[in-house]
């Protein structure tokens, strides 16, 4: 009997193994993939190694080959994912990639792989996922990644790509999750994919303006990563506006004004809202405090005057605030500093007067009466000296 049992599990695994048959194509594709690999780059002990092509990459049950990295289709004949360990393997994206069309998943995040995205990419129709982040591939983005019409999540971020985006980007009508970031990207921001729910470009060199038409109707963006750029100009109130947006960071571009209308009928999901470091100049948006669940918000390092509105301080949900780096004049609202105030953040580095010197927001210490008086030399030189007296003397003669 014992004998038997041992006899018919043996019949069955062989069964197995002989309908486990890999197309060729998509055999003589994983073997062009391992063999563009750096044979140095491959420990004994990783997904790689596993890759033994004396057994069919389908067969299971898979116990000393293909044990990870690589997964199948539930007939056993195509290759459907290929999701990498990341351990630093070393080498370049075949072109022999293409035949894998059934392929639905590329993720070779974290390794070494270097050189250019091939264009032969294109012929993954069935891909819904291509994750190539923290690699060091160069080049720039292949026009023909815009044909995958199933891709749901493209991530090139942490590369070396340059060269601009690609014209019809919109044309990936599937694509929900699109980072670039951390990359040499130039030029303009084209049209964008209208089912984004997430934008990522920060840290490229992009530049020109932030047009209402490279983000009409995405009704379903919720988060946009544009900081670290060079982008300018007026952003037009229609952006703060998109329906669903629920975070925004736009720091470290060359903005110089931005135009704010309250939320429709008082809704919107904006959570928080990063502006810092640009060149902003005008009075501190009013109508920021009108977003009804809003609890970060940096205008830091701008170039903005006059008071700070009394809304910001009568707003409940606001936790972070961060004004510091402008020149803002006049007495803080004093409901920042009551007991049960829960804001963090700074009002630092500004015009203002009354700041108390023991309150956390009031750090680092205001700029000097010079700098002051430059900024505002229209105002009447005996009303700026009155205003900065008083600022010295509420702060125990620190500015």
């Amino acid at each position: 009997m014992f004998n038997l049992v041992h006899f018919l599990v043996f019949v069955l695994h062989h069964l197995l193994q002989a309908q486990a048959l890999t197309l060729p194509q998509d055999i003589s594709a994983l073997k062009a993939f391992k063999s563009s690999i750096k044979q140095s780059s491959i420990p004994s002990w990783s997904c790689l190694a596993s890759w033994d092509f004396s057994d069919d990459p389908c067969a299971v049950p898979h116990r000393t080959r293909f044990i990870c990295g690589v997964s199948c289709s539930p007939d056993a004949t195509r290759i459907t994912q290929i999701t990498l360990d990341p351990i630093g393997y070393s080498g370049q994206l075949t072109p022999l990639i293409s035949q894998l069309t059934q392929l639905t998943t590329l993720d070779l995040s974290d390794n070494y792989f270097f050189g250019r995205i091939p264009s032969s990419i294109s012929s993954l129709r069935n891909l819904q996922t291509l994750i190539l982040t923290s690699n060091s591939f160069s080049g720039s983005i292949p026009d023909s990644v815009t044909a995958l019409k199933s891709l749901e999540t493209l991530d090139l971020s942490h590369n070396a790509l340059s060269g601009k985006l690609p014209k019809s980007l919109n044309s990936l009508t599937s694509l929900k999750r699109l980072d670039l970031s951390y990359n040499k990207l130039t030029g303009f921001l084209p049209k964008l994919p209208s089912n984004l729910l997430e934008l990522a470009l920060k840290a490229n060199s992009l530049s020109g303006y932030v047009s209402k038409s490279t983000f009409d109707g995405l009704t379903r963006l919720e988060v946009v990563e544009l900081s670290a750029n060079s982008f300018s100009g007026t952003l037009g109130a229609w952006f703060f506006l998109l329906p669903s947006l629920q975070q925004v960071d736009l720091a470290n571009n060359s903005f110089t004004h931005v135009e704010i209308l309250k939320p429709a009928g008082g809704n919107s999901d904006l959570v928080a809202i990063n502006l810092g470091f640009n060149k902003i100049g005008g009075n501190l948006p009013v109508n920021f405090a009108d977003y009804p669940i809003l609890s970060s918000l940096s205008l830091r390092y701008n170039r903005l005057r006059g008071a700070i509105p009394l809304g910001y301080s009568k707003k409940k949900s606001l936790r972070r605030l961060f004004l510091d780096g402008n020149f803002l004049i006049g007495i803080p609202p004093a409901e920042f500093f009551a007991g049960d105030t829960e804001v963090t953040g700074s009002l630092g580095d500004n015009c203002l007067w009354g700041c108390p010197a023991n309150s956390q927001l009031c750090s680092p210490r205001q700029k000097s009466y010079a700098i002051c008086k430059r900024a505002y030399s229209g105002k009447p030189r005996k009303k700026i000296e009155v205003q900065q007296n008083t600022a010295c003397n509420a702060s125990g003669g620190r500015l």
